[in-house]
């Protein structure tokens, strides 16, 4: 019996973006599959955080277009924007948390913006997100400054996830952490992942979390695409930039041997 492909939760179709004379990217193609985890690798300046920035609305590109469940980001209403935007959630690389806000009111933030809780409820659902991040209770009272590094990404993350999104997207998430707090959110995301049936897309130069996370990889270079594919068949991808890329790994699994 034959099974129907997975939906195309995210689409970039011909992204091209410019600032002044300098060209990020160009003619650029991705398509990421309902419940799969993409990794977006490249080298410094190669465009992956403005990729991301396109994806999640907060940039324009300068030409082509971003579809999100099926929907042009650009193109509709706010009305459609704000739905679309519901659905996904956004872990950025240092947290972005309110420094002045608790961490309560930091993951209250998105619920209460939709002005559809009472307080109860608010109260109720932010401490469900600080169990979903492995957090104590009494945490949701500290400030930012009061948090190490992994707590900073796990309050982060429970904001992301605050109204149910179905696309998770994460820039540098291990980013700052020693290799046990990266190791361990790292698993917490895979948990999660499979636990909320989520669609993860990140953007990554840490090996460890590609090759523990990623089923595809999106390789950026040239300003485009040049391969998106399991780990093992970008062996196959003739290109200078993937062939130092595995050089990497291996050199990386020969210390640890």
């Amino acid at each position: 019996m034959k099974t129907s492909a997975p939906a195309i939760v995210c689409e970039a179709r011909k992204i091209s973006t410019q600032y002044g004379s300098t060209v990020v990217l160009h003619d650029l193609d991705l398509k990421v599959y309902q419940g799969e985890a993409l990794a977006l690798v490249g080298g410094s300046g190669s465009g992956k955080s403005t990729l991301l920035r396109h994806i999640i609305g907060l940039n324009r590109p300068t030409h082509g277009e971003i579809l999100l469940f099926g929907e042009p980001l650009q193109e509709i209403d706010r009305e459609g924007q704000r739905r679309v935007r519901n659905r996904f959630g956004v872990l950025f690389q240092q947290g972005a948390l309110f420094s002045a806000l608790p961490v309560f009111d930091n993951i209250a933030f998105p619920l209460r913006e939709l002005h559809q809780f009472d307080d109860e409820t608010i109260h109720r659902l932010v401490m469900f997100k600080l169990t979903l991040v492995e957090l104590e209770p009494e945490h949701a009272w500290l400030l930012p400054a009061q948090l190490s590094g992994g707590m900073i990404k796990r309050v982060a993350l429970a904001r992301a996830l605050a109204l149910k999104p179905e696309l998770l997207l994460l820039d540098e998430p291990t980013a700052g952490l020693d290799p046990d707090r990266s190791k361990g959110f790292v698993q917490l995301i895979r948990s999660l992942r499979e636990t909320l049936g989520l669609t993860v897309i990140f953007a990554t130069h840490d090996v460890d979390t590609l090759i523990s996370l990623a089923d595809r990889v999106a390789v950026l270079a040239d300003q485009h695409i040049v391969a998106a594919c399991p780990l093992p068949e970008l062996q196959q991808v003739d290109h200078p930039f993937v062939a130092s890329f595995f050089r990497d790994i291996h050199q990386r699994r020969e210390r640890i041997n």
